[in-house]
This record gives structure tokens, sequence and C-alpha cells, in this order.
């Protein structure tokens, strides 16, 4: 079992960056591949990024390649991602997820949600 809470969300101007971060609890979370997705208004929740058990493997959806980093720390059970040169249509609930497999931008594939933290870019 993996529980994950997601902080970090706010209202940025375009242009501007954030940090979100990711709080596991658990005993596996090192085994767990990771992944933020995101909820856009109206639309369905797509995948933004995602890196594996060790963080030596990471992989990110075209939208936000060069701009958005993700990373972790196994130490402190934290995951992140770095998100530079925002944009209007990155404003969505921002999710962090836990997978016990391999990485994947494949929501289905992840077992563990967090609550959702919410980014708001302004034009």
């Amino acid at each position: 079992q993996v529980r994950l809470v997601e902080s970090g969300g706010g209202v940025v101007q375009a242009g501007g960056s954030l940090r979100l971060s990711c709080a596991a609890s658990g005993d596996s979370f090192s085994s767990y591949a990771m992944g933020w997705f995101r909820q856009r208004p109206g639309k369905e929740r797509e995948f933004v990024a995602a890196i594996s058990w060790s963080g030596g493997s990471t992989y990110s959806a075209d939208s936000v390649k060069g701009r958005f980093t993700i990373s972790r720390d196994n130490a402190q059970k934290m995951v992140y991602l770095q998100m530079n040169s925002l944009k209007p249509e990155d404003t969505a609930v921002y999710y962090c997820a836990g997978s016990p497999y391999s990485t994947s931008w494949l929501s289905e594939r992840y077992d563990y949600w967090g609550q959702g933290t919410q980014v708001t870019v302004s034009s």
C-alpha cells in the first residue's frame, strides 16, 4: 500500500514556474514507478511524466517536454514535478500516481493516486 499526498499547486502567471511535490507513505515506495497526470477543465485525465523506481529513466508527454522535469528522492519518499515556462493550457488538477509495474503513460497501470493539486496559469 502506498498513500500519496500532493502539494505545491497554486496560481502563477504565464512564463512562471512551480514545483509540485508528492509525499508517499508505505514501505514499497522505492520499488514503484511514479507518474504525474493532469486533468484540464472539461478534458480527460492525461499523462504528464513518469519516472522509474530507480530514477534512472524518465518520460514526459510531448506537450510538456523541455519544460517539465520529474524527479524522485527514494530516501525521503518524495516525487517532484518541476514546471517551467508555464502556459495557460497547463491549467489543471495535477495528480501523483504510483505503479507496481514498469513505467507507463497509461493511467490504468497505476494503482495508487493522490487527491490532486490545482495549478492555475493566468495569461
